[in-house]
């Protein structure tokens, strides 16, 4: 009987093979009466939100659902039967993401695995030619962040990332309002995430070991013995995820790159604990952040599990304040004589976050969300998570694109 490292060598060995075959073949650039073939992989709750909005775009874009990977068979016969009813299609059904990969029904992948799978199986994913959507956090790891940038670029991929609010209008129109100037100099960015009831508790109780590839779920993580929690509460454990940093500050300090034009922080503090759930998570249920960019504004984020009130995002400018909340600003805590007056932004339209992608890899254009973006939010999200655990400050080198405690 093989050991379980020479199976995972073996289990890896094999994708790999299917990954250099998918690099021989380059794709051309689709036409509006070529159906795009779509490939999910993870099919929980997200990846099966993310196959209800291509079922939406079935006709519009002329899209199609045609494989999708989950290591639980649950999900997996799940997704199925729904994608079969929804595009009138069987896909190919699959607990190993390279078989979708190696497969030339797939035009392009939406990876929506718990957060370590997502840069690791991209990356696979671009080697073997396909287009990619990736839910955030784009990145745990920097190494692999840098890699898919650099693979995205040179094998002229078409990536969007799952930050949404860069397809939604009034970030955009922020963005317009702080261009203008009235606001004078923003000097501080605050936004706060709060709720107070356990979203994270999924029953596990029918997840069976007989019912899952535990070997394809851990596949770029120390093999452990099957425990159901780290499948379905998977956001509690380090192994999974590098906490409330990632979970949820990737889109907030996504939309302040969004309004400033800042890509990337100088430096990162953060700090936080585990003080109300203590139910065997690894991660804190409060958490705050401090990060300070070189266009000259520092950026706060926290987030509280046990609390609900205290959701805002405001940006605090010489002469007033921005609530992106309630779409208002006013000359509150401006310079005396040099306030704007009160007002309410008007949001430009939303556009479709998943037809974005599509319509892009028809034309060959960055979507919305594209790779960069990801990348620069990875850094943020990276260096925040980091200075918690670690207990120091960490700082960014953009010309090495390397993080560094200092």
């Amino acid at each position: 009987m093989e050991s379980t490292s020479m199976s995972r060598r073996n289990f890896l060995a094999t994708g790999s093979m299917a990954m250099t075959a998918g690099m021989l073949w380059n794709r051309p650039a689709f036409g509006a009466n070529d159906r795009l073939a779509i490939g999910v992989i993870g099919v929980g709750g997200r990846g099966m939100s993310l196959t209800a909005d291509l079922a939406k775009l079935r006709d519009s874009e002329n899209v199609c659902v045609t494989a999708v990977c989950d290591v639980w068979r649950k999900n997996r016969e799940n997704a199925a039967a729904r994608v079969e009813r929804w595009f009138d299609n069987k896909p190919f059904a699959t607990s190993r993401f390279q078989e979708v990969l190696a497969r030339d029904d797939v035009d392009a992948v939406v990876i929506a695995t718990p957060d370590f799978g997502h840069t690791p199986i991209m990356i696979e994913a671009l080697k073997a030619g396909k287009d990619v959507f990736v839910e955030k956090p784009m990145a745990l790891d920097l190494d692999n962040a840098n890699e898919a940038v650099d693979l995205t670029r040179s094998l002229e991929r078409v990536v969007q990332v799952g930050t949404q609010r860069r397809s939604e209008g009034r970030w955009k129109a922020a963005r317009a309002f702080l261009e203008a100037g009235s606001m004078g100099h923003v000097s501080r960015i605050s936004a706060c995430n709060s709720f107070n009831h356990p979203r994270w508790a999924r029953d596990y109780s029918d997840c069976v070991e007989e019912d899952v590839d535990w070997e394809a779920y851990l596949f770029n993580r120390p093999m452990v013995p099957f425990d159901p929690k780290l499948l379905r509460r998977w956001h509690l454990y380090k192994m999974c995820t590098n906490g409330l940093s990632g979970l949820w500050m990737c889109h907030l300090i996504d939309a302040a790159h969004i309004i400033t034009g800042a890509t990337y922080p100088n430096n990162a503090v953060a700090n936080g604990g585990n003080y109300v759930w203590h139910d065997g998570r690894e991660h804190s249920d409060v958490f705050h952040a401090l990060l300070d960019y070189p266009e000259g504004f520092l950026f706060d984020w926290s987030m509280s599990l046990a609390n609900a009130a205290g959701n805002r995002y405001n940006i605090h400018g010489r002469y007033g304040t921005l609530d992106l909340d309630r779409l208002r600003y006013s000359g509150e805590g401006g310079e005396e004589g040099k306030q704007i007056e009160e007002g309410v932004l008007e949001p430009e339209p939303d556009e479709n976050h998943m037809a974005n992608w599509l319509k892009c890899i028809r034309t060959r254009e960055r979507p919305n969300g594209d790779i960069d973006y990801g990348h620069e939010h990875s850094v943020a999200t990276i260096m925040a998570a980091e200075a918690l655990h670690t207990g120091q400050r960490q700082c960014y080198d953009r010309e090495n694109r390397r993080i560094y405690p200092g």
